[in-house]
């Protein structure tokens, strides 16, 4: 056993020092001065505070939207039920650095309308340091848009087109078109897209009590059609030896869904439409000094989030739902940044912040919800290495401010001050294998759509959604060890306390369900996960044989296996925990065709909040055949999802005897295409990236 362990360190220890020399590599010829730089992107890179998923060259994840590509992702659970969570941490979900502030369906919407082929790469940041905002709660998922910038103009077209056909045949297909250019007064970056798609979506909801018949309450039948656009640009000035950086995003959202439904007592036929629209704008200034190792950021940053849900009875010809939000966010953040000569290598980091957002809430044009919060907050960081050590030491101060009223009350106050630690222990044992021990106290805010007490969801005479005005903020105690080696290799385990927890409650009274957001006093969730590489040659040729071989991460086949428990502890509720596994295969065809086969799989009946899983929430085959052309400009991609045709959900709700069931047409086929216009300038230069400038040499983000 301990030769195939050798084996997987020795295997992935090749693949990535060869992907670190090509990343270095430099060809140079006289004849035209010409330099080249050729990079290999690692899939999945791993580091102690986050782990790193790369999307523009992964044909499995980028051949439909952002959210479908997000849930292959190993270790990330997207549910309808339950939101966004990657190792039993709730994520904040953030845009270049930046937080989105949009949730729940809005937020689901927002991804299904963003392809995926636009991405660059995802990050995972599960151990927040003090120079992220104390309510990023458990844990950050910051999702990169941007390319780099040249000194010349470039161009990249991408495309997709997907196909299901259940009850009949429906379509999916985006575009967008990447540019970016610099000249000696400025750099410019635009990046504009489309995406519409055709959706079905079925769902039931039966009442099963043990001593009665069955209840059907609600089955529904959804014929709907998404259309997105967006805008996301960026300018850069560089004055003398400082910079500034303009950025301005916008996006259009307008939905529409057709749904039959009947249940207990009731026959509908209704028609639904949501428009939103998300416009972000930005400005940062960079101070520079003599000491390069010191670095003082000023950024401003505002966004506006307006959404309008309209629900009409196609039979009675009536409007049953007029609800809208708008909601208004702005930050001011300085940061600053020096090594001292102590130890090795060491950086101190302080900065300080302030925030406000706001939310109005309409029903029938009439405001029932209003929703204020501030945010002022300051923090400091001491990193230090010393010999295999690497140490952080932070604290976060923030004071909150929220308070608000409904059309019947006022809500419940909260003004506070509170401190919120981290530190971070790490030794490396090589330069790619090390062991972390990482804890930080942080606290998550009810989101705006918890607490709107309207339904922007589909509702009929047996099920009803609401928020809860009154909900209070979690706090969380996060800690996490890992062992990881190359990247891909590693274990670790992670469990996460919190108290006034929000969660999603279902209960049903007559026959009648209610979906709304509670406190949970307390709430513990552990989480134990391992990925492992297996390289296919040990089969074939044999353990002597594969040690001798030299590995090229681009032409060997392999598979990576990836197993997460999970256990959600709640007091005086009986829970089980639940394992998820992920199986991605690389296997190498004639021609340079690459094929990549993703397996899902949950077991079931293990307990999410409290929902029980009465069958695999994530349970899917996908197969991708992908190939490049013309000189690697051009990359064709050829998707076959969910073949078995098993990805849907089944959650049973504690207290209760409600199972919530659902399908999408998660069947698809389709292909997509990524062009990179070639340029005639042999002389270009590649300049850091406009659209998103990260202020941690290591990936870190700015802005958050």
């Amino acid at each position: 056993m301990s030769k195939y362990i050798v084996l997987v360190l020795v295997f992935f220890g090749t693949v990535f020092n060869s992907s670190a020399q090509e990343e270095t590599k430099v060809e140079k010829e006289v004849e035209l001065k010409e330099v080249i730089v050729v990079q290999k992107k690692k899939a999945i890179e791993q580091k102690a505070d986050r782990t790193i998923f790369d999307f523009s060259e992964q044909p499995q994840l980028n051949s439909g939207s952002v959210l479908e590509g997000l849930k292959k992702l190993p270790g990330l659970i997207i549910s309808d039920v339950a939101g966004m969570m990657y190792q039993g941490k709730q994520l904040e979900v953030y845009l270049d650095g930046r937080p989105l502030n949009i949730y729940s369906n809005e937020l689901n919407s927002f991804l299904e309308g963003m392809p995926a082929n636009s991405i660059e790469k995802v990050e995972v940041i599960t151990q927040p340091g003090a120079e992220f905002p104390a309510t990023s709660g458990g844990a950050i998922i910051n999702i990169i848009t941007s390319r780099t910038a040249k000194n010349y103009l470039s161009a990249t077209y991408s495309s997709g087109v997907n196909f299901t056909d259940y009850d009949k045949t429906r379509a999916r297909f985006n575009n967008s078109l990447l540019l970016n250019a610099k000249n000696k007064y400025f750099g410019w970056q635009l990046n504009i897209g489309q995406n519409y798609r055709e959706s079905a979506q079925l769902s039931t909801i039966t009442n099963k009590p043990i001593s009665s018949p069955s209840v059907i309450l609600s089955d529904t039948d959804a014929d709907r059609v998404g259309r997105s656009t967006y805008v996301r640009s960026a300018l850069k000035f560089d004055l003398k030896r400082d910079r500034l950086l303009l950025n301005y995003d916008v996006n259009f959202n307008n939905n529409d869904a057709y749904t039959l439904a009947n249940g207990f007592g009731f026959n509908s036929d209704d028609f639904s439409k949501t428009k939103s629209n998300r416009q972000d704008v930005l400005a940062t200034y960079q101070k520079y000094f003599d000491d390069v190792t010191k670095k003082l950021e000023f950024r401003f940053n505002f966004n506006r989030n307006a959404s309008n849900f309209n629900l009409d009875s196609r039979l009675s010809n009536v409007s049953i739902l007029d609800n809208s939000s708008l909601q208004d966010y702005f930050n001011f953040r300085i940061d600053y940044s020096q090594e001292v000569n102590f130890l090795d290598q060491t950086k101190i980091s302080v900065g300080t912040l302030v925030d406000e957002l706001s939310f109005e809430a309409e029903n029938n044009n009439i405001q029932n919800l209003y929703y204020t919060r501030r945010t002022a907050a300051a923090y400091a960081e001491f990193q230090t290495d010393y010999k295999n050590f690497k140490f952080i030491l932070g604290s976060r101060a923030e004071d909150y401010l929220i308070k608000g009223n409904t059309d019947t009350a006022d809500l419940t106050p909260f003004k506070q001050f509170k401190f919120f630690p981290n530190a971070s222990a790490q030794y490396n044992f090589d330069p790619q294998i090390f062991v972390s021990l990482n804890y930080n106290k942080k606290i998550s805010l009810p989101s705006t759509s918890a607490l709107n007490p309207n339904n922007t969801n589909y509702q009929n005479p047996n099920v009803d959604y609401s928020g809860n005005p009154q909900l209070q903020p979690t706090i969380f105690d996060n800690l996490e060890m890992k062992i990881s080696a190359f990247d891909y290799a590693f274990v670790g385990y992670s469990v996460s306390s919190a108290k006034n927890q929000v969660v999603n409650r279902v209960s049903e009274t007559s026959n009648t369900i209610l979906n709304t957001s509670i406190n949970v006093p307390e709430l513990r969730i552990h989480n134990f996960n391992i990925g492992l590489p297996i390289p296919y040659m040990l089969f074939t040729k044999g353990l002597a044989e594969t040690l001798k071989f030299d590995f090229n991460p681009d032409k060997i086949n392999f598979l990576y296996a990836y197993a997460s428990y999970q256990m959600h502890e709640i007091p005086n509720l009986n829970t089980k925990g639940f394992w998820i596994f992920n199986f991605m295969s690389q296997i190498l065809l004639p021609k340079d065709i690459s094929f990549i086969a993703n397996y899902n799989y949950s077991t079931p009946n293990g307990n999410y909040y409290y929902f029980i899983a009465r069958e695999s929430f994530s349970h899917s085959l996908d197969f991708t055949f992908s190939k490049k052309f013309l000189n690697d400009n051009l990359s064709v991609a050829i998707n076959f999802d969910d073949i078995l045709n098993t990805n849907q959900q089944g959650f049973g709700s504690a207290g209760t005897d409600v199972l919530l069931q659902s399908k999408n047409d998660t069947r698809r086929f389709g292909f997509t295409l990524n062009y990179k216009i070639p340029t005639k300038n042999k002389l270009a230069k590649v300049d850091p990236s406009l659209l998103n400038n990260d202020k941690k040499e290591e990936g870190g983000l700015i802005g958050n």
